[in-house]
This record gives C-alpha cells, sequence and structure tokens, in this order.
C-alpha cells in the first residue's frame, strides 16, 4: 500500500452538503437549486461501524441498520473490487427528511464521497453526480447539492450526468414550509398520469425558459408566471395541501411565488427582494394565513446556497 493510500485511510473527512429542492414548478425532474440547511458529518476510520447524529431527525440519521450514506459507502466500495473499512461518523442534520428537501440526494453523496476518499477513487463530478443520479433516479437533487447554486442536468449514459451550473442574478429570499407529515417519492409519482396533453407540455416547456431566464437576468418580474406548472403540481396537491393554500398568496404580500419542493409535501416560496415588508413580517403573514386555512408548518426562512458538496468545505487531517 503506497504512503498516500495509507494517509486517506487513516485520515478525517469532512463535508458539508445542502439541501436542495427540484422541480421549481415547471421543470420537473430537471432544475433544482440548492439552499441553507446542511448535512454535515465528520467521518474516521474505526474498529467498527458507529453513528452520533445530532440536530434534525437524529433518531433516523443515528440509527446504524440500513443507513443511506453507509449503504452507498459499501456498495460503491464493493462495485470497484475494494473492501470497505469500518468508520465512525459523527453527524449534523439540518435537512428535513422524506419531505422534498433532498435528503436522500444528500445521504447518497455523502456516502460516495466517503467511497471516494477512502477507496482513492478518481472520479470526476460528472461522475460522482452520476452515480448518485442513478440511485435517485434522476439527476435534478444531486446536481444542485454538489454543485450548489441553481443547477440544470440531464442524464447521460446509465451512471453519467451533464450538468450546468447557475449563479442567480440578484438576491432571492426564499421561505421554506415544511409540514410534520413526511411523504414518500414513490406515493407522489403514482398520481402522475402516464400522458400529457400536447397544451401542458408546452406550456411547461415556456414556463421552464422564463424561469432560467429570470434567474440569470434577475428578473423576480418574471417569477410568478413563470413558476406555474401543469406536469405535477396539480395532481400531487391533494396529498401536500400547503401548496394549494400558499400559492393564493403568489403576487401579494412580498410573496413572488410558491412551488412544491420535490415531490412535496414541502412548499418552497420565492420572497421579493424588492419588498419593503421585513422577510420575518412577511413569514408572520404566511404563518397567519395557513392558521385561517386550519394547516401547520414550520416556516424556515432560508437563501439559496452557493456553494455545493463539491466547493472548498471539505478538510482533511
Amino acid at each position: 500500500m503506497t504512503s498516500q493510500k495509507k494517509s486517506r485511510k487513516a485520515s478525517v473527512f469532512r463535508l458539508s452538503l445542502p439541501a436542495t429542492s427540484a422541480n421549481l414548478g415547471p421543470a420537473f425532474d430537471a432544475a433544482a437549486l440548492a439552499f441553507d440547511l446542511h448535512l454535515k458529518f465528520e467521518a474516521r476510520p474505526a474498529p467498527d461501524y458507529s453513528i452520533r447524529a445530532t440536530g434534525r431527525d437524529s433518531d433516523i440519521c443515528g440509527n446504524l441498520e440500513n443507513h443511506l450514506i453507509l449503504n452507498t459507502y459499501r456498495e460503491v466500495l464493493c462495485g470497484e473490487g475494494q473492501r470497505p473499512s469500518p468508520l465512525a461518523l459523527e453527524i449534523h442534520n439540518e435537512i428535513p427528511i422524506g419531505k422534498g428537501c433532498g435528503s436522500s440526494a444528500a445521504a447518497r453523496l455523502a456516502g460516495i464521497a466517503l467511497a471516494k476518499h477512502y477507496g482513492n477513487l478518481r472520479w470526476s463530478d460528472a461522475r460522482i453526480v452520476g452515480e448518485a443520479s442513478r440511485r435517485e433516479h434522476h439527476p435534478d437533487n444531486a446536481s444542485a447539492c454538489w454543485m450548489g447554486g441553481l443547477t440544470v442536468a440531464r442524464m447521460a449514459g446509465e451512471a453519467e450526468a451533464q450538468v450546468a451550473r447557475i449563479r442567480p442574478k440578484g438576491k432571492w429570499p426564499l421561505l421554506l414550509a415544511v409540514p410534520a407529515q413526511a411523504l414518500s417519492t414513490e406515493e407522489a409519482r403514482r398520481v402522475l398520469p402516464p400522458q400529457y396533453s400536447r397544451a401542458d407540455l408546452v406550456v411547461n416547456i415556456q414556463n421552464s425558459m422564463l424561469l432560467l431566464a429570470a434567474f440569470t437576468q434577475g428578473r423576480a418580474d418574471l417569477l410568478t408566471a413563470a413558476l406555474e406548472d401543469r406536469i405535477h403540481q396539480p395532481y400531487r396537491a391533494s396529498l401536500c395541501p400547503l401548496l394549494p393554500a400558499l400559492q393564493e398568496l403568489a403576487g401579494t404580500s412580498g410573496v413572488l411565488g410558491a412551488v412544491l419542493s420535490g415531490a412535496g409535501p414541502s412548499v418552497l416560496m420565492f420572497l421579493d427582494q424588492r419588498s419593503k415588508t421585513p422577510a420575518k413580517k412577511i413569514a408572520a403573514q404566511v404563518a397567519a394565513h395557513l392558521k385561517q386555512k386550519n394547516l401547520g408548518a414550520e416556516l424556515v426562512l432560508t437563501a439559496i446556497a452557493e456553494k455545493g458538496a463539491a466547493g472548498p468545505n471539505k478538510t482533511r487531517r
């Protein structure tokens, strides 16, 4: 074994992976953005596998049985013909699990990053995102989590992803509404129809292009119309009651629009940076609106995360 491989096997590895919101209304399975909630972990070689977890959903994050990070780590290394070494993980999680905020993509990327580091794999960013996307069955969350900012992605082969990273112009304050109950992606997929009309597809293509223009040109005035979707949100609204309630606020009270975060049930709201109403007051107005609808949600003010996991946030010693 070379000294470099010995050093990697003995090293501590740290990584911070942002939450993500995919689809963004009309850009179904094609676009996503990263935002400032994170899955942070520290790993080190150990005699046996162990996890110490803090933060949100720590009971899930700390359960060794069928752990998504460790399972992915082991599967990748075994697939590369290597024997995985046990690791001790310290995890601090801020990402809601099972609520459309990219928790599974972040966990899979964490496992892949561990395998790359401790297995000395010479994988490119495209291969890393592609491997996570293959396991996720779509590339949007994985690309945004790894690259940061706003990403547009497609699969190119079984385990390769083509990704365009975009740094949105201007500020885009966000308000995330997180309900108490989770929703599986599988359940959210089942309600989608097998076919769509040409008219609905054309509207979604137009709105996706307009959405991209809004971010790249800093055109908040385009966003409310550009967020309209006919492919997935109308069919998922019955599973995600926060969505129709919060869409009523689009274009009013400092709210540009509201979309499902991923497959839901969380809802991502875009706030108007030009509004004279402070973001905290807008959040209070949103809470009052939900109360009138007999709905409840945790409201989290956040922002687009410019750095993804591939950014300069990895440290070793």
